[in-house]
């Protein structure tokens, strides 16, 4: 008997199997039905089938193999619900992996004693049968893992954006303190405290959010219009010096740094800069600053003069999630997420910009950004 004629008279016996397995897949106190366990695996059975019964040329097989299949993403199809499914139901990857493992075998154990002798037909129909189990598998956790990415995401993006309101408070509670006409001298330093620490948090949540937007597959929206780079940096060196008051910051600029930007996220971007160079800089020196531009683009070097940076250090500066010790982390707080330089890069680039680093014992750590002064670029 072929193999897809079997899958479709003995449909029954097979599910009932990988319902008795996919139970024992069910972490106790979970309450799952049979029709919940078997979701969509009749019908990953009957594409599969389909899929046997189909010609299939030597070109095709190479696609399959290579995941270039016609429709082997497809939205709608038994494997990508099942996939949906099961990360809903809390599955882990391996789970969802082991229940195809079971389905791969329970078909061929029950099939195989059937057969009187194994010909051409019989190995065909296995090579087909494990191309599109392995099919039906990628598609599975393909969209368990969007899924699984998605709503990480999203809950990231809601605390983050739920934190706004009790920062602002904080932090309006701190600058109160200080400007309190009767309170004594510890009274101001803890509301200036309770400032700074609101400011750093608030600016981890902001960091938060838009590092949850690019995840989610979206570049950060940029709204162009005339704006001045050395006004940015001014504010952003009132921000970065509210935030880091041990550190000197040293600003020079020449004139003419205007163009076509997002003024909000140049401010963003520099004060990223400006704060990760504060923290990784030492005290006795300078964060030094410096503006100039050409005829298309504006520039603007930070540095710093804290420990060199290793070369393999340098390339994952801007990965999200990568922090390097801070050399007076009881001076210098850090952002502790790893996602400020990663979001001043997702800046620059949506603006059509590049950035980039480089350090050394006499130059000391250099981030250069170069900004066109006028594109097309729509937020």
């Amino acid at each position: 008997m072929r193999l897809f004629t079997f899958i479709e008279k003995h449909l029954k016996e097979i599910l009932t199997e990988w319902d008795s397995f996919a139970q024992s897949l069910v972490l106790a106190g979970d309450d799952m039905t049979a029709l919940a366990l078997r979701d969509h695996a009749e019908g990953i059975l009957l594409e599969i089938a389909a899929d046997i019964k189909t010609t299939q040329s030597a070109r095709q097989q190479v696609q399959k193999s290579q995941g270039d299949a016609p429709g082997e993403n497809r939205h709608g199809s038994s494997a990508h619900i099942h996939g949906a499914l099961r990360q809903a139901s809390n599955f882990s990857l391996l789970q969802l992996s082991a229940e195809f493992r079971a389905l791969r075998a329970t078909v061929l154990r029950l099939w195989l004693p059937s057969l009187a002798q194994v010909g051409e037909d019989v190995i065909n129909d296995m090579v087909r049968f494990n191309e599109a189990i392995d099919q039906a598998l990628a598609v599975s956790i393909g969209t368990f893992s969007t899924e699984m990415n998605e709503t990480r995401e999203l809950f990231l993006a809601i605390l983050g954006h739920d934190l706004r309101a009790p920062l602002s408070t904080i932090s309006m509670t701190g600058q109160i303190l200080t400007r309190m006409a009767d309170a004594g001298e510890r009274v101001v330093e803890s509301g200036k405290r309770i400032d700074r620490s609101a400011r750093l948090m608030a600016r981890m949540v902001e960091d938060l959010i838009e590092y949850s937007r690019t995840q989610l597959g979206k570049s950060i929206p940029v709204t162009l219009a005339p704006s001045d780079v050395g006004e940015a940096c001014r504010a952003a060196i009132e921000d970065a010096q509210a935030t880091c008051p041990a550190t000197r910051f040293e600003f020079s600029a020449e004139a003419g740094l205007d163009g076509d930007f997002d003024r909000v996220r140049l401010h963003q971007l520099f004060a990223n800069l400006f704060i990760n160079a504060a923290q990784y800089g030492v005290e006795d020196r300078p964060v030094i600053i410096r503006a100039h531009g050409d005829a298309d683009f504006v520039t603007v070097q930070v540095t710093n003069f804290g420990p060199p940076i290793p070369k393999a250090s340098l390339e994952s500066m801007f990965r999200p999630l990568v922090q390097l010790p801070a050399t007076l982390e009881d001076a210098r707080p850090s952002t502790s997420l790893g996602l400020g330089l990663y979001i001043a890069r997702a800046i620059v680039v949506a603006h059509g910009g590049e950035i980039g680093v480089d350090s050394s014992e006499v130059d000391g750590t250099v981030f250069t950004v170069k900004l066109p002064r006028a594109n097309s670029l729509q937020g």
